[in-house]
């Protein structure tokens, strides 16, 4: 039995350089600057504080949701601006005068809050100018730390709703309303709890903040190494074998990873380079780790953070989101894993030697104790306990796996893997990675208070039900078509936030459910992330397989036909997100669901035990769509006409087979 580093050698895998500059190119998150000398140690105390005031806030449960708020913040930004530099062709080893203004400026409006609290709910409504002053500096400097960190396209969205608070009266139709003044606008976003400081910035300094301090502890256990492991024994051997790797290796670094393309860069820089030796194709290669990767963010239970804010935006309990999640992004997964499979067919391609593998069941009984915090977690949401529980649990459960390896390799003389040192980085990681969170949260806050302030949410969804005349199908791709330009390069949990506070209502207001409505939005938000023309997650695989982005783009788009398809399934029945069902009639639609993927895999790879012909490729499409139609009548035709294509095919298969050796044999 070979393990991974085996794998590693016979396989080049891109430069460790490479990696962190596509990286740093494509994701703001890891553009961040890498300090030396007296910036590196105020970095790590900063952190430490971050990370030691969110335990206590947790763990104490005394400090006022306002304050913790504010403090959280103030922290965020002092942060952003010691991190992050203005620009990304900057220099990353220097700290120049006035990032640290900014810092101290941007952190200490927040702070005005914490100090002057009682002062300002004493006088609630009736601000000075000092107070208005304060909210305008620190919106400000918040909407700079969003173009550095967050984005272009969240910091356009968010200044047009801004603009749109100081001059509704001058628009027409139903964007139309009377018009705030600067110091109403500023107070409402600054002070009140309906803006920045709303429910987004609330789940992000509470439970947010500990899955990624959990996250950050997951990873140096090296569980991402784990899951391709694991994963390679179980499908590195069969037909196309690094392509399904991709696939459940993404699935399973979803839990964990908050980003489409770091998702894509982590896995990919292994599995691209695999693919593209075994006989695929650079744009499809790459396109596979997008559309798995991008899938990552709609795997539970953490689902890029999304399905906490989920849970809180619909006042839902967390296990009921998870729930939901579960079968769509099953099928989701499950109709990737079928293209890859027909796709390694039609080409001939073949799995890597067994030889080059790790064995599943030795490498499971020698690391498997690393999947004891996700189970932990899991078993904790399955009790009933909260969110915040469940983290703490987890992360806990991460520091007794740290320090019992630890412990076993002082006894056998090796070095500790977990020390103090780890625990000290893990901090700072952990502190880096809410960076950008909280600001997207607090970005989403500011488009919140507008929606709030004048009331646009359900105008636009008024909007949209009359633009298509309330026609059903009509208005749900009109919020498609919304939730994919609303989402274009934003991160995850800024993408929910978004496009569910725009577009939700929309769908709502023709009495759906409204848990289907912010997954609809959320499906077709995230899959932006792989959407030309933006597409961040496929422009990073094409990067790493020196593919051409745009053609990369629409592969992992094809790939992803099921993020599609999916949503409008479960908007039209919900029983699929589990809502007043039973098991059984779960059960019966996810069957019918995969088995109308597999008609519309075989249909857009042309390819079902054979090559098949334009007309069959037809047929099995539309069989496709009869099967995740949700109804019975139309799910039994769609079965009845995949099964007979199935048959057909594998009976003129053969007969070819046949007709080839009899040919061989006259030769």
């Amino acid at each position: 039995m070979k393990t991974e580093d085996t794998i590693n050698q016979t396989t080049p895998s891109p430069n460790e350089n490479d990696m962190k500059k596509i990286m740093a190119d494509l994701d703001r998150e890891q553009s961040f600057r890498e300090h030396n000398c007296w910036r590196k140690y105020i970095t790590l105390i900063v952190s430490v504080a971050f990370c030691i005031f969110q335990l206590y806030a947790t763990l104490s449960g005394t400090i006022t949701a306002q304050i913790l708020r504010a403090t959280h913040l103030a922290f965020v930004q002092f942060l952003a601006f010691l991190l992050f530099p203005a620009f990304r062709k900057c220099p990353r080893n220097t700290l120049p005068w006035y990032d640290l203004v900014l810092g101290v400026v941007g952190a200490a409006c927040w702070m005005y809050i914490v100090i002057n609290f009682q002062s300002l709910v004493r006088r609630t409504g009736a601000f000075t100018s000092m107070d208005i002053t304060v909210a305008i500096i620190g919106i400000l400097v918040l909407l700079e730390s969003c173009r550095r960190i967050v984005g272009i396209p969240i910091l356009v969205i968010a200044c047009v709703f801004i603009i749109y608070a100081f001059s509704g009266r001058y628009l027409p139709g139903f964007f139309n309303h009377r018009g705030y003044s600067l110091e109403r606008v500023a107070s409402h976003l600054f002070f009140n709890t309906e803006g920045i400081m709303g429910v987004p910035i609330g789940a992000c300094s509470t439970f947010i903040f500990l899955f990624i301090l959990f996250g950050a502890l997951l990873e140096k256990t090296g569980i991402g190494q784990f899951f391709i492991d694991i994963c390679n024994s179980i499908a590195g051997g069969a037909s196309g074998g690094p392509a399904k790797v991709a696939v459940l290796t993404s699935a399973l670094l979803g839990t964990v990873s908050g980003s489409s393309v770091s998702n894509t860069v982590g896995s990919g820089s292994f599995t691209i380079p695999m693919m593209k030796k075994l006989g695929y194709k650079g744009e499809f290669a790459g396109a596979v780790e997008a559309a798995a990767s991008t899938g990552g963010q709609l795997m539970p239970p953490i689902m890029g953070a999304a399905a906490f804010l989920m849970a809180e935006s619909l006042g839902l309990p967390y296990v009921t989101i998870v729930k939901a999640a579960v079968v769509p992004a099953l099928l989701y997964f499950t109709g990737i894993f079928l293209t890859v499979h027909l796709e390694a067919h039609k080409l001939g391609l073949k799995g890597l030697p067994r030889e080059q593998l790790p064995a599943f069941l030795p490498l499971f009984l020698k690391q498997g104790y690393m999947l004891l915090p996700l189970v932990v977690i899991i078993l904790f949401l399955c009790m009933g306990k909260t969110a915040v529980f469940a983290a703490l649990m987890g992360i806990v459960a991460c520091l007794a796996i740290g320090v019992v390896t630890s412990i076993v390799n002082i006894l056998q003389k090796q070095q500790p893997k977990f020390g103090f040192n780890d625990i000290l980085e893990v901090m700072t990681t952990a502190a880096r990675n809410i960076i950008s969170v909280a600001i997207a949260c607090a970005m989403a806050g500011i488009i919140i208070g507008i929606v709030t302030l004048t009331g646009i949410g359900l105008k636009f969804g008024a909007g949209l039900i009359s633009i298509s005349h309330g026609i059903a199908f009509i208005t749900l791709f009109l919020t498609m078509v919304s939730s994919i330009i609303l989402g274009m390069g934003a991160p995850t949990t800024a993408n929910y936030l978004i496009t569910s506070t725009i577009t939700a209502s929309a769908i709502i207001g023709l009495g759906f459910q409204p848990l289907a409505a912010h997954m609809f939005a959320f499906y077709f938000g995230i899959i932006a992330d792989i959407t030309p023309p933006v597409a961040l997650a496929a422009i990073a695989g094409a990067a790493i397989a020196k593919a051409r982005p745009i053609k990369t783009a629409f592969n992992a788009t094809k790939l992803a036909i099921g993020a599609f398809i999916i949503p409008y399934i479960f908007v039209f029945n919900p029983q699929m997100l589990m809502i007043n069902t039973n098991f059984t009639s779960v059960l019966f639609i996810a069957i019918t669901a995969i088995i109308g993927m597999f008609g519309f895999s075989s249909a857009l790879e042309g390819y079902c035990f054979r090559h098949i012909s334009v007309l069959e490729r037809i047929l099995f499409a539309v069989a496709g769509i009869l099967c995740v139609i949700p109804e019975s009548r139309s799910d039994l035709i769609g079965i009845v006409i995949i099964a007979g294509s199935i048959v057909y095919e594998i009976i003129r298969n053969k007969n070819d087979s046949a007709k080839k050796e009899v040919q061989g044999a006259a030769q």
